[in-house]
């Protein structure tokens, strides 16, 4: 079929065969379609939609685009699971969810990518590891994951690749807010990486890609529906990303800040909240607890007994890390030579913050990208960040600005001052991280 009668049929509201999407796709992976006819294709979708059954063919088809990943000859004797997120501020919860999943019995296969625009990335955090190889080949990728339970790593050019023609258009086009065309690129990688189990992390709020509560929905109720349509049991929480998820933003600081919760030092509660909640979840997805109250009980248990940590530092050192980054976590990672208080405009109570400005303000230390091909600075960031309730004031910052210069750090403290809202008494009523949860059993 000639790929602009399937743009003309999709244009003009017709719904797409499971052949026709499939016939799109591989000329799209094979480039007999054209980047004027994936955009017409894309600009299509957005405008007209795709129904449930299109979106499970588009998916399925974007998934055998490329290779896909069988774990069924290395007989591990546990399910293969994973989590996502659809990216925030503060937000480091995969480095510490994969370890404990994999302490309580789990084999998680995580496939991750980079920050980009006001969000951070996992891989970029795991990039400032010393030694770490954030993307090995397929063969140590597999055996880190039988060995340490866990491996986190970057998207391999074999997986998905007509996810990453397509997306890459999306970019340039406008179509990036497409619900069906999100899920299938969400999706489409996940099922390549042959899992049983997903959770999906859905973020709602200022900081957020989907930043009001509907639009979080829709995107989490067409994922977890398309995800069990495919094959793949999934639970979708929509959580709140309406203030930084963790008192870290940046790279290595939030490694040290994962690396204190595994170990103990401090567990930010926000974050603890919405770790233990997308980790249960998963565990009784995956049929390794009989319900969330012992599966949450679980992971609390892979805490206090070092498993958790344990998993990560093997993860660490298996793909090229320091062996000793727990105990050496100060030393190892890379530091900004300046930090600086950033400053209240009053003293008071935090009763709102513009989460995305916080990104941005790592961003601009050097910390994020305003550009694919942008460098990272892997030691700048902030910590101690102020969260929404707490009390602020000169003895009491809104954060600590970790800068490579007086000036970045300058402008990274006028920006958190017009990210936070300063009130003479605290908010009534602080959100709940934990928003709603779609799909799956009630239990």
């Amino acid at each position: 079929m000639l790929p602009q009668e399937i743009i003309r049929a999709k244009r003009d509201g017709r719904a797409l065969s499971e052949v026709e999407i499939g016939e799109f796709i591989a000329g799209l992976t094979s480039g007999a379609v054209s980047e004027g006819q994936a955009a017409a294709f894309a600009m299509a979708v957005f405008f007209r939609g795709m129904s449930l059954d299109e979106r499970v063919a588009l998916t399925r088809a974007m998934k055998a685009s490329g290779a896909t990943l069988d774990w069924r000859d290395m007989n591990l004797p546990g399910p293969v699971v994973d989590k996502h997120s659809t990216g925030g501020v503060g937000d480091n919860v995969s480095l510490m969810l994969a370890p404990m999943l994999a302490a309580c019995s789990a084999y998680v296969p995580m496939i991750s990518g980079r920050g980009l625009g006001h969000t951070g990335g996992t891989l970029d955090k795991l990039d400032s590891i010393p030694g770490y190889v954030s993307q090995p080949d397929l063969p140590l990728f597999r055996r880190v994951v039988a060995e340490a339970g866990c491996a986190i790593i970057g998207q391999t050019a074999d997986l998905a690749p007509a996810d990453r023609r397509l997306y890459a258009i999306r970019d340039v086009t406008a179509t990036v807010e497409s619900i069906a065309l999100i899920t299938a690129s969400i999706l489409s990688k996940k099922l390549a990486a042959g899992l049983q189990a997903l959770v999906m992390d859905v973020k709602t709020g200022s900081g957020a890609f989907m930043p009001t509560l509907e639009g979080a929905r829709n995107l989490a109720e067409s994922i977890a529906a398309v995800a069990n349509g495919a094959g793949l049991p999934t639970v979708a929480l929509i959580t709140n990303m309406g203030e930084p998820l963790a008192s870290a933003a940046g790279n290595a600081v939030e490694v040290l800040n994962a690396v204190d919760y595994l170990t103990g030092a401090k567990r930010d509660p926000r974050l603890h909240a919405v770790t233990l909640a997308l980790g249960a979840e998963l565990l009784t997805l995956a049929g390794l607890a009989r319900d969330r109250v012992a599966a949450r009980a679980a992971l609390e248990r892979s805490l206090a007994n070092g498993a958790a940590a344990e998993r990560f530092e093997r993860m660490v050192a298996a793909l090229g890390g320091p062996v000793d980054l727990l105990a050496k976590a100060r030393e190892l990672l890379p530091t900004a030579p300046v930090v600086v208080a950033a400053q209240p405009e009053r003293k008071g109570y935090v009763l709102s913050i513009d989460a995305r400005e916080v990104g941005l303000a790592v961003v601009e230390l050097g910390g994020g990208r305003a550009r694919a091909s942008d460098a990272i600075d892997p030691a700048v960031g902030l910590t101690r960040l102020a969260g929404i309730g707490a009390e602020v004031s000169a003895d009491a910052p809104l954060a600590l600005v970790h800068a490579r210069d007086e000036a970045s750090a300058a402008a990274a403290s006028r920006r958190l001052s017009d990210a936070y809202h300063i009130g003479a008494a605290p908010p009534a009523k602080i959100a709940d991280p934990v928003t709603a949860r779609i799909g799956g059993s009630p239990t």
